[in-house]
């Protein structure tokens, strides 16, 4: 049988999340510029890369925040 839909901690955990989100931007931004001599443009490119979707990531969490506290309300 299927446990029922507990959504309590959905905004603690999208919270959590975007915090998580939120440093491994900066220890990206970090290496970046304490290494930029040191990697190739094409490690370069993938860091930016990988924190422009980790940028996006945070439009998502956000969102769905935004969408639990409504939920939350409703209830």
């Amino acid at each position: 049988m299927a446990k029922p839909d507990n959504r309590a901690d959905n905004v603690d955990r999208l919270q959590e999340n975007i915090n998580n989100t939120i440093e491994n931007i900066e220890e990206a931004e970090d290496y970046l510029s304490e290494h930029a001599g040191e990697i190739s443009d094409t490690e370069k490119q993938q860091i930016e890369g990988k924190n422009e979707r980790r940028r996006e990531s945070l439009e998502a969490f956000r969102s769905e925040i935004k969408d639990e506290a409504l939920h939350q309300r409703n209830e």
